[in-house]
């Protein structure tokens, strides 16, 4: 029987990359997002014996379930879900951020994640030994900059989230991982300013950020590694990227 991994935000970035990655090497992917005609493209680059797609909102609890519910009989049980899906909007400090960011960002990052988690529990305990849990924090979680604000402590929540879900199945084979990575190639700048192609191509100019494809090496790694090993977190940088640079206000 071929493993299944089952991708959040499959639609770009890391979720298209890692979903890539795993079609390309023998699993069965069930790649979930809201943009139906990029998942649609994703599985006929594959097959649909391949992949399997659900067009999927992770504000909405029912559209999660029902994602789950209709998996065909050979897309389970899921052996590595990625919660990948997930957002920052806005840029501006407190106090001229904006309320609905914020509600949108803890919507989708906090509690989607939860959602999605928790349905998809008794599918990862179906597969036994080896079943992975992976979400995606944020060096954001761990680092403050200025604008970061709401984001930064959505993906602190991931990080305390996945370390008490690894207590939470201590008792099973699951596996639970904080992938945390800092500056990455995607459309992570575009959405936070609300579709503004320019300013994302700026803001990776001149930098050698981490790329899609890294990102879906490092899943593949952790999805595939001996049962018995747990990596709790992985928090990973770009070279030309430290955590340094604190800033200090001075008189």
């Amino acid at each position: 029987m071929q493993s299944v991994i089952f991708i959040t935000g499959a639609t770009s970035g890391f979720g298209a990359a890692t979903a890539r990655k795993f079609a390309e090497n023998g699993w069965k992917v069930v790649a979930t997002g809201r943009r139906l005609e990029r998942l649609q493209a994703l599985q006929d680059e594959f097959g649909a014996e391949t992949v399997h797609i659900a067009q999927m909102d992770l504000t909405d609890p029912d559209s999660i379930q029902n994602a789950l519910t209709g998996l065909p009989e050979d897309f389970r049980p899921i052996k590595c879900l990625f919660n990948n899906g997930g957002l920052a909007l806005g840029t501006l400090p407190v106090p001229n951020a904006k309320p609905e960011d914020w509600r949108i960002m803890a919507e989708t990052n906090m509690m989607g994640l939860v959602h999605m988690t928790t349905a998809a529990v008794p599918m990862l305990k179906e597969a036994g030994k080896g079943a992975s849990i992976i979400n995606v924090g944020s060096v954001a979680g761990n680092y403050a900059y200025k604008g970061g604000n709401f984001y930064g402590a959505s993906k602190a929540f991931v990080r305390q989230f996945t370390m008490n879900l690894r207590t939470d199945l201590a008792d099973t084979d699951i596996r639970v991982t904080d992938l945390a990575p800092g500056m990455a190639k995607s459309e992570f700048t575009k959405v936070r300013t609300y579709g503004d192609d320019e300013a994302n191509e700026k803001f990776y100019e001149g930098a050698d950020p981490i790329l899609p494809e890294d990102i879906a090496e490092t899943v593949w790694w952790l999805a595939n590694l001996p049962p018995h090993l747990n990596v709790n977190v992985l928090e990973m940088m770009a070279t030309c990227q430290t955590p340094a640079g604190f800033n200090i206000r001075r008189r």
